[in-house]
């Protein structure tokens, strides 16, 4: 099933919006959840494994680079692969402790365990929240 991920900050005005491929439908949020970190995991850990063997870039990613800011090799200095229990468990929380919120279609899901109706034309928003810290004078 391929569906769309929109990828917020509140107080950002860009919006990442990210396709995104599963293997089966998930049946409520946890599963999606989950799924979302399993393949989140795979990316992350599999680009620390690739070795880079060309050392230049073309003009054209020089040129692609520079659009988004930062033109670099795409070198990562730390190897450390991400352990996925402690992902699924790390999402998990934080969605309980409420660091950010799930949209499906429009609708927020606040249940883990509510059975979705996904379809392939189906818009996921995960909605990452800052929370304000200072004192009031």
């Amino acid at each position: 099933m391929e569906l769309t991920l929109q990828l917020k900050r509140l107080g950002k005005k860009k919006v990442k919006q990210v396709p995104f491929k599963l293997e089966e439908t998930p049946k409520n949020l946890e599963e999606l959840l989950v799924a979302c970190v399993k393949n989140q995991v795979e990316d992350f850990n599999k680009k620390r494994l690739e070795v880079n063997v060309i050392g230049f870039l073309s003009p054209t990613e020089i040129q692609e680079q520079a659009q988004n800011g930062k033109i670099g090799f795409g070198e990562l200095a730390n190897k450390d692969l991400a352990n996925m229990q402690k992902a699924i468990d790390n999402v998990l929380l934080a969605f309980k402790d409420g660091l950010f919120v799930v949209f499906i279609d429009d609708e927020e899901i606040t249940d883990l365990k509510a059975p979705l109706q996904l379809t392939s034309e189906s818009v996921i928003a995960f909605i990452r929240l800052t929370f304000l810290v200072g004192t009031y004078w």
